[in-house]
């Protein structure tokens, strides 16, 4: 119907409403018969990127793959990255064992991958063997004979001493007697020792010399007696020689197989040089803890609490590991990506070693890959500075968050830090890429590649096959029961209807997989075989109804008066305006009345909703476009004189979107003409400062929205609903609406 030679009503063929999936482009009965897809449909781009990024070793190469949730970004990178680390070096195992002159500061190993392991399982033995052997050894006659022999002599030159001291007191006259106090020199006559009244009888000349003989005799008793300290410190020492020397032979024979076994590492076998000495220095703490192990049996937890220091804390284990690891962090905390110092309580007091030196995500990453949800970091404090610190530095120090931020005061450690050679993926939303790239000047420099991911494809007859094998693959992986060819052809027609353009088709693996299970799900429930059509449109139906209810009453709000709206009829600045409502992942259109006055004024066009705050920037961005195109249109040579308002009637809540602005423009110029808007239609479209109508989103969802009200008030045969011309590609109606243009109901 052409009402003006400039502009034309075009009602939109049957055939645009839907574009079908043509079965002949499915050359096949069920999916068994189809093979599974080797690539990554539509993600050359980003199967590029990946590529790439992998195979980049300089610094700053890690990678940030970005695109909306249930792309299958995740299931993609850990299926190229596992493929790629099978072919990669397995990385070396990582320990921390004790310093020996600075117990604060744990020494790190670095051990081919599996060594580490059995170097732990070694120390363990050599403990245990030393526990048993070393008590032994000090039991043995051998070891018993030659301390007797060092006391012997001791005690035979103390004798010999005395007794020389004794033979010359004697020669003089003078007696050296032991008694319990100590020694006592007394005058001799007649082979008796005088008694002090005896002694006083003694002419005086006498008594004089017998006194300056004993007083000779007791300085050289003094200075014997100064000796014996002297001789008791050196018969401690030979018989420390004698426990060293016996020590070292034991301990030697243990020690000796340790260090032929690890000779090749020059790490390990330093490492065991210095245990073997502090097991001599501390011999006699195997002595002790030995003989009560005899007693009690074996008892791990002596050698764990008293000999701890000679243990392997084996902090990365590649013995199981083939190729380079791939790991993925799904609490990607500050600890559990940097690792944690644990602490024990005792009698009050927090301690620690390094034993308790816990590993976190890139430790056991380390000489791989590391996968992160970008959101996840950054929203875990301190994890994302802690990731940049690792990749600037090329090493991981572990640091408690405590000492960092002076909340305790407890014995902490500061172990020796790791070299660290780790690829980190993250993978996030398009937005935080963009948001840490403008705001984090690190960012660019350590994520210098991005891999994007489509969100569809074109819909055509080679990708619909290629779309039927993804189809196939995910439903053998997924263990359901084949679909048939209409079936495929459903899934494709409703992934179309998803990306709101039925030129294309979805790649959103979440949905088609969840669509793919629910649809299996009522296959079983109807003991069919096969995934059908009717499957699948159930599928389709019952996730929609079970998220349908505010739509219901919404809807039911009009049908029943509350919410003001004709379809039939003649109003002057009165017309229907169509929204989408997006509630999560369901949308569903809501028809709306917009009214608008005009008179006499200045030219101002007045949006009510922005002016109390319920318009959004881009809904009033389009009230000024309308404006302005009204002053271009009408006011080149003379200013408008009017004043109008336009509004979204019974809105309470945002009004977002500039797609109204084509019928804000229809109820403003009906004001101003007083030239009646029949109620039957509903637009939707958006306008530019030229008058030209400008394609939307959501047309689907608005078109059904309009529908439905018409169908619950009863067709007449001339309701309908104005798009854009440009909106046509996007048209993939509901079934019932089609049938109602056929009938010639809707148009």
């Amino acid at each position: 119907m052409v009402t003006n030679p400039r502009y034309q009503h075009l009602v939109v063929p049957l055939e645009k409403l839907y574009q079908t999936c043509q079965l002949a482009d499915l050359p096949f009965t069920t999916t068994e018969e189809l093979e599974d897809l080797q690539e990554q449909l539509g993600q050359a781009r980003a199967m590029a990127a990946l590529s790439f990024g992998v195979g980049m070793q300089h610094e700053g190469y890690n990678l940030y793959v970005m695109g909306s949730t249930g792309l299958g970004k995740h299931t993609t990178i850990a299926s190229l990255l596992t493929e790629t680390a099978s072919q990669a070096a397995t990385p070396p195992d990582w320990c921390y064992v004790n310093n020996f002159e600075q117990h604060h500061k744990p020494k790190v190993l670095k051990l081919p991958a599996g060594r580490g392991q059995q170097f732990g399982q070694d120390m363990q033995q050599l403990v245990e063997d030393l526990l048993n052997a070393i008590p032994t050894t000090f039991e043995s006659d051998e070891y018993r004979i030659r301390l007797q022999e060092i006391n012997d002599e001791y005690k035979e030159l103390e004798e010999k001493t005395f007794n020389d001291l004794a033979e010359a007191a004697d020669k003089k006259k003078i007696a050296l007697i032991r008694t319990p106090g100590g020694y006592t020199l007394g005058p001799i006559r007649n082979g008796q020792i005088l008694t002090p009244e005896e002694f006083e009888k003694l002419p005086e000349d006498e008594q004089e010399e017998i006194k300056k003989t004993t007083e000779d005799i007791e300085t050289e008793l003094k200075k014997i007696i100064l000796k014996i300290p002297g001789w008791q410190k050196e018969n401690r020492e030979r018989i420390k020689e004698l426990t060293r020397e016996v020590s070292r032979i034991t301990v030697d024979q243990f020690i000796k197989e340790l260090l032929e076994k690890n000779k090749d590492l020059v790490d390990i076998t330093n490492h065991i040089k210095l245990v073997r000495d502090d097991i001599i220095n501390n011999i006699n703490e195997f002595r002790k803890h030995g003989e009560d192990k005899k007693a009690a049996g074996t008892n791990h937890d002596i050698i764990e609490s008293v000999f701890g220091r000679y243990q392997v804390n084996v902090l990365v284990d590649n013995s199981r590991t083939q190729g380079a690891p791939v790991i993925y962090e799904d609490n990607p905390t500050y600890q559990n990506l940097i690792g944690r110092i644990e602490h024990l309580a005792q009698f009050g007091t927090l301690l620690t070693d390094f034993s308790l030196i816990k590993p976190g995500a890139l430790h056991k990453a380390n000489g791989g890959y590391l996968i992160l949800d970008a959101r996840k970091v950054i929203l875990s404090p301190f994890a994302w500075e802690g990731i940049k610190r690792v990749l600037h530095a090329r090493e991981l120090r572990i640091e408690s968050l405590e000492q960092m931020l002076s909340l305790v005061s407890t014995i902490s450690l500061q172990p020796e830090p790791i070299p660290i050679d780790v690829k980190v993926v993250l993978t996030g939303e398009r937005l935080l890429y963009y948001l840490l790239k403008e705001y984090d000047p690190e960012f660019g420099l350590l994520f210098k590649v991005a891999a994007d991911f489509s969100e569809d494809i074109d819909r055509n007859s080679e990708n619909s096959l290629l779309y039927a094998q993804l189809i196939a693959t995910l439903q053998r992986s997924n263990r359901l029961k084949a679909i048939n060819k209409d079936g495929v052809a459903r899934i494709i027609e409703h992934c179309s209807r998803i990306t709101d353009d039925a030129e294309k088709v979805s790649l959103h693996m979440g949905n088609l997989i969840d669509l793919l299970r629910e649809a299996d799900y009522w296959a079983t429930h109807t003991h069919d075989k096969n995934i059908s059509s009717i499957h699948v449109q159930k599928a389709i139906d019952t996730r929609r109804e079970r998220l349908d209810q505010i739509r219901e009453k919404m809807h039911e709000q009009i049908l029943r008066g509350s919410y003001l709206l004709n379809i039939t009829g003649e109003k002057i600045a009165q017309v229907n305006g169509l929204s989408v409502i997006q509630l999560g992942d369901y949308a569903f259109g809501k028809p709306s009345r917009i009214t608008a006055t005009a008179r006499l004024g200045s030219g101002r066009v007045i949006d009510i909703e922005r002016e109390v705050k319920l318009g959004g920037a881009i809904h009033s961005k389009g009230v000024l476009i309308l404006s302005s195109y009204l002053a271009n249109r009408y006011a080149q040579e003379q200013p408008l004189s009017l004043s109008a308002s336009i509004v979204f009637e019974q809105s309470y809540g945002m009004i977002e979107g500039d797609s109204a602005s084509a019928a804000e423009l229809c109820a403003l110029l009906s004001a101003l003409g007083k030239l009646p808007i029949k109620q039957s239609f509903a637009v939707t479209g958006s306008i530019n400062q030229l008058g030209e109508i400008q394609a939307i989103g959501g047309v689907n969802e608005k078109i059904e929205g309009f529908f439905d009200i018409c169908k619950a008030r009863t067709f007449n045969g001339e309701q309908g609903v104005i798009i854009p011309q440009s909106n046509i590609k996007n048209l993939m109606l509901r079934n019932d609406i089609r049938d109602a243009v056929a009938a010639g109901q809707f148009q």
